[in-house]
């Protein structure tokens, strides 16, 4: 689903991800953090695809809401357990969406 963020400016953290062979409740930990992002303050959004390489796009009003995000403690603690065991490579970035457009069939 294409998420419905409103008009820019706002942030985009893009993450992108290799995992390993680990499995060890992956899916029910992300499910779990996008039920957590849901209620951070700032939080606008969120679009995820994974085929080999796994990207998740997460939308925020503010640079300050990114960073709050970032030291939830619950998100820290699956942050790590990515680095130890579902990860074998991962890359963070944090853009500025100065512009957006589109359009959706009815």
């Amino acid at each position: 689903m294409i998420a419905n963020t409103p008009k820019p400016p706002y942030y985009a953290v893009i993450f992108s991800s290799l995992r390993t062979e680990i499995d060890d409740n992956y899916a029910e930990m992300a499910d779990k953090m996008v039920e957590l992002a849901e209620l951070q303050e700032g939080y606008l959004g969120m679009e995820f695809a994974r085929n080999e390489l796994g990207i998740t796009v997460s939308y925020w009003r503010d640079l300050e809401s990114i960073k709050k995000w970032k030291e939830n403690t619950d998100h820290s603690i699956v942050q790590e357990k990515g680095r130890k065991d579902w990860y074998s490579a991962f890359k963070t970035r944090i853009a500025k969406v100065e512009r957006d457009y589109g359009f959706e069939k009815e």
